[in-house]
């Protein structure tokens, strides 16, 4: 477990980076787990699929699937893969606060 400072908050982290509670996010969170990710700054296209990814786990605690986001935000797989980099689908749930999903290595 991890514990990080954002703002005036303590975050918790699982062992893998993940958010442990949810409700812990706000957009400064996801700033600090970006750059944890090695991705310097969010744009507004990471932030439509993020606050899109949040709302869909919000409705159904699951993670939409990458080309169900890629169909929903209007992005191909290769401009989530330019902004996310690998693994496009599980490095945008963890940055949008998810928490890791059942059978991710």
């Amino acid at each position: 477990m991890t514990i990080i400072q954002v703002n005036d908050k303590k975050i918790t982290l699982d062992e893998d980076g993940y958010l442990r509670d949810f409700t812990q996010w706000f957009p400064e969170v996801a700033e600090a787990l970006a750059n944890r990710e090695g991705i310097a700054e969010l744009s507004a296209e990471h932030l439509e699929v993020i606050h899109f990814i949040r709302g869909y786990y919000e409705r159904h605690r699951v993670a939409p699937m990458v080309h169900f986001v890629s169909k929903e935000t209007g992005k191909s797989f290769r401009e989530l893969h330019r902004l996310f980099s690998k693994q496009p689908g599980k490095r945008a749930a963890k940055l949008a606060g998810l928490p890791r999903a059942t059978g991710c290595s």
